[in-house]
């Protein structure tokens, strides 16, 4: 199957989930996550329509967004966050998805007021209490969004998550319906519009979409199996 094939058999599928939940397809923005993914693989699913795309190293992020400059990629940062690397992701990410301390933000709104920008964020929850996995513990959400909102270059726009991996996705999906909860719990203690869910990956995103994502982030299904 070739490039444009791939993509047009995830964006049916997300059709299809989109349905059957009662959704506008419209509301879900697939996005490329493309760690390990040479550039002009990058090129070619360009070239079929997939304009979204996500990294997780900061290097590995630069080199890329370099050598594609001449594309207009909606570049977005999904993977874990050091402090030190923030300052070369504003002004080129859209959205960073996995703001989870106050350190982060500290570090964010600094850079992004230097730069004269509004930085929009994703808050990262982790759900599975993973010692691995980045992410803010959800009882202490509310106070890393309260802290985020005093800061005036960070715009929040929503929540991501990265649940434990299961075999059968409908594993999952307790995780994803209560990443949907904290959002929507938040929106109504904060009195705030938080109108993106980042959920669901290559083997569990149609439950994800089922459950009110607006982000789904998939590498194994458009591009194969890591082999860079």
């Amino acid at each position: 199957m070739g490039e444009c094939e791939r993509l047009q058999e995830v964006l049916s599928r997300i059709e299809r989930a989109c349905h059957r939940s009662g959704r506008d397809p419209k509301e879900v923005t697939l996005l490329g996550a493309t760690k390990t993914i040479p550039e002009e693989v990058i090129r070619k699913f360009y070239s079929c329509g997939l304009k979204v795309y996500g990294e997780n190293r900061a290097q590995e992020f630069l080199k890329k967004y370099e050598a594609l400059r001449d594309l207009s990629i909606d570049w977005h940062f999904i993977g874990r966050l050091q402090t030190n690397k923030v300052k070369y992701l504003i002004g080129k990410v859209s959205l960073i998805h996995s703001l989870d301390r106050e350190s982060l933000a500290d570090e964010i709104q600094k850079r992004a007021q230097k730069a004269g920008k509004v930085q929009e964020v994703l808050i990262e929850v982790n759900l599975g209490g993973e010692e691995t996995k980045g992410g803010v513990e959800p009882e202490n959400l509310k106070k890393l969004a309260e802290y985020t909102l005093s800061k005036p270059n960070i715009k929040i726009t929503g929540l991501m998550a990265i649940p434990p991996y299961k075999e059968d996705p409908e594993e999952v999906r307790p995780y994803f319906a209560e990443l949907r909860k904290l959002r929507d719990d938040l929106e109504r203690d904060l009195g705030i519009e938080l109108p993106h869910l980042s959920m669901g990956m290559s083997h569990d995103f149609e439950v994800a979409v089922e459950e009110g994502a607006t982000i789904v982030r998939i590498g194994t299904l458009l591009f194969g199996e890591r082999k860079y």
